[in-house]
Order: structure tokens, then sequence, then C-alpha cells
């Protein structure tokens, strides 16, 4: 595939024009959230259009959810078991939610470039990209600093310190996951996101 040089980007220039990390433009230019590919010489291109596209979708998804009266949470869980009890009490809470789901840290990434949840639910321990990978690819691409975050996970304190730790806003519950806990937790952002959108 050949384009002219003006309409296309190299990997870090989408990256600096997208606001993200050089990981998450390859990640999603191989899920084909960004469209690319590779020169004969091994550098990936991506087209300009491309980045403009998910520049406006990721804006209009903004102005959508700062409309929006319901918390946008997502669950990453690579168990089909474990997400589906996710779904299950957080539908049952009669909270104003929109939950989404996805299998895999790579999945996650994904989304949250497309369209940022309030509050992302995640394990740790998954195939492929984990729960570090994707919390560390947020971390570069800055996306977490506006994005709170809960890690469920069997780790102790010390292997999650052994892997590198986790950043310190981020909140650890502990499996057997007592879904109070998390109940609790999520009444607090909710009204934690209305008390900020009645003094904006």
């Amino acid at each position: 595939m050949e384009q002219a040089e003006q309409d296309v980007f190299s990997t870090r220039e989408a990256a600096e024009r997208l606001g993200v990390s050089l990981r998450t433009v390859q990640l999603w230019s191989e899920a084909g959230v960004l469209r690319a590919w590779k020169t004969a010489g091994g550098h990936r291109r991506i087209l300009q259009s491309s980045v403009e596209e998910l520049l406006q979708k990721r804006g209009g998804e903004l102005a959508r959810r700062a409309k929006s009266d319901r918390y946008q949470v997502l669950i990453v869980e690579d168990e089909p078991d474990f997400r589906r009890l996710f779904e299950l009490h957080l539908g049952s809470w009669g909270l104003p939610i929109e939950l989404q789901s996805v299998p895999s840290g790579f999945d996650a990434l994904v989304r949250i470039g497309a369209a940022r949840p309030d509050l992302l639910i995640t394990d740790l321990r998954m195939p492929g990209i984990d729960g570090f990978e994707m919390i560390r690819a947020l971390q570069a691409s800055g996306a977490i600093s506006d994005l709170e975050v809960i890690v469920v996970t069997a780790l102790t304190q010390h292997t999650i310190a052994a892997r590198g730790g986790l950043p310190d806003r981020i909140t650890v519950l502990h499996k057997p996951l007592r879904f109070e806990q998390l109940r609790q937790r999520l009444l607090q952002l909710i009204e934690l996101r209305k008390g900020l959108a009645a003094a904006g």
C-alpha cells in the first residue's frame, strides 16, 4: 500500500497527535482501530485521515459522556464466569451505570482508545497483555490521569510489589471479592462525579 508522504504518520507522529504511547498506537494499528501498514523496510505507516477520524470520535465520545448521567464502567476479566458474575452483580444494584466488559488487556486498550470509561475494573493475571502491562500503557499515554481504576486480584501485596507495583491512586480489592466493597466504592465514585458536575 503506497501513500503520499504527507498523507501518513510514523508511529511516533501518530502517538504525539493522539497523545498516547507508541505501544498504544501499535496495538490500535494491529487491532484495526487505525488504518496502517508496514513499509518494505519494516516501518509502520498510519493514514493521517485514520488518526483524525479517531480524534473526532474521541471528541464526540467525551462530549457524550459530559452530557450523560450514566457512569461508564469497563470490566476487564479473562474468566467468562467471573466476568458474568460482575455483570450480574453490578446490573442488579440499580445504579446509573452503563456496563461493558472485555476479556483481555489488549481489548481494553483498544476500547479505552475509542471511548474512555469513567471506571476501569480489571484483573491483573490475564494471558497476553496482563493488567500490569495495560496499566503501564495507560500511564504512558496519560489516559490514567482521569480514569478511576479498581484492581480485583488474588495476588498478594508482596507479589504486586515484586511485579513493579501499581500507582497509588488505584484501589486494590482482593479475591475472593466481597461485592459489597465494590458497591460502596462505586457509590462513592458516582457521588464524587455528581459533586464535580454540580460544582462545574
